[in-house]
C-alpha cells in the first residue's frame, strides 16, 4: 500500500512573485495596510465616544453601569483564550503540523462562537422589550421605545443616555460584525490545513488570518472597559 504523500515543500506562487518569501511579504503588508484603516475607522469611533463621554458624563456612566459587567469580561477572557489558541495555529503551521493546525484553529472558532453566543443574549435582553418579549427591565434601544426609567436618571440626563446606547450598539455590533466574518475564513484555512496544503516552507494564509483575529481580539480589550467600566468606580 503506497504510502500517504507529504505536503508540499512549497506553496502556489503567483506569476507576478520572484518566489514565496516576496510573496509572503506582499500578503503580510496588505494585510497591515488593512489594519491600519481598520483602526483609524475604530478610532472614528473612539474619538466620538471620548467626545460624548465627557460632555455627558453623568449620562454615560449611568448607561455604562447598566451594562453587566461580568459578561463583558467572561466574553474578555474568551477572546483572550481565542487569541492563544489562535497563536498555537500559526505555531503549528510553522512546524508543519496539519492536524494541529486544524485542532487549534477550531477552537478559535468555538471561542469566537461563545463570544458572539453570550453578546447574542445580552443583545436580546435589551431588544425582546421592545416588542414586549423577554425579560429585560425595558426597552434599551435608542429611540421612541428607550426607556430610560430602567436606568434610574434625573429627566434631564435620560435623553443623553442614548447616545450612550447607540454608540453601545454601533461599537460593539461593528466588532461582532469582524468576528462573523472572520469565523468562516478560519474555517476555510482549516479545511486547507486538514488537506494538507500548508507546510513550514508556505503558511502564509494562516499567519494573514491571524493578524486579523488578534486585531479583533485587542479592539474588544479597549471595548471592554469604555463600555462596561466608566460606571463603576
Amino acid at each position: 500500500m503506497p504510502e500517504a504523500s507529504a505536503p508540499p515543500a512549497q506553496g502556489p506562487l503567483a506569476h507576478h512573485f520572484a518566489n514565496l518569501k516576496q510573496q509572503k511579504h506582499a500578503a503580510v503588508l496588505g494585510m497591515w495596510v488593512f489594519i491600519a484603516q481598520e483602526v483609524l475607522f475604530f478610532g472614528g469611533l473612539f474619538a466620538t465616544y471620548a467626545v460624548y463621554a465627557m460632555k455627558y458624563k453623568e449620562a454615560f456612566e449611568a448607561g455604562s453601569g447598566h451594562l453587566n459587567w461580568k459578561i463583558g469580561f467572561f466574553n474578555t477572557l474568551v477572546l483572550i483564550a481565542s487569541s492563544l489558541t489562535m497563536a498555537m495555529g500559526v505555531h503549528s503551521a510553522a512546524l508543519g503540523r496539519s492536524r494541529r493546525i486544524v485542532g487549534w484553529l477550531l477552537a478559535t472558532v468555538f471561542l469566537g462562537t461563545v463570544f458572539l453566543g453570550v453578546k447574542y443574549f445580552e443583545y436580546g435582553e435589551k431588544i425582546a422589550p421592545c416588542f414586549g418579549m423577554g425579560a429585560g427591565p425595558g426597552c434599551l434601544v435608542p429611540g421612541q421605545l428607550f426607556d430610560a426609567s430602567v436606568l434610574h436618571v434625573a429627566a434631564d440626563v435620560a435623553p443623553e443616555t442614548q447616545i450612550f446606547y447607540s454608540l453601545y450598539f454601533a461599537m460593539t455590533g461593528l466588532h461582532a460584525l469582524h468576528m462573523i466574518v472572520g469565523i468562516p475564513i478560519i474555517l476555510w484555512i482549516a479545511h486547507a490545513a486538514w488537506k494538507g496544503r500548508y507546510s513550514p516552507a508556505w503558511h502564509t494564509p494562516v499567519e494573514i488570518v491571524g493578524l486579523y483575529w488578534h486585531f479583533v481580539d485587542i479592539i474588544w480589550i479597549f471595548l471592554f472597559p469604555l463600555l462596561y467600566l466608566m460606571g463603576r468606580h
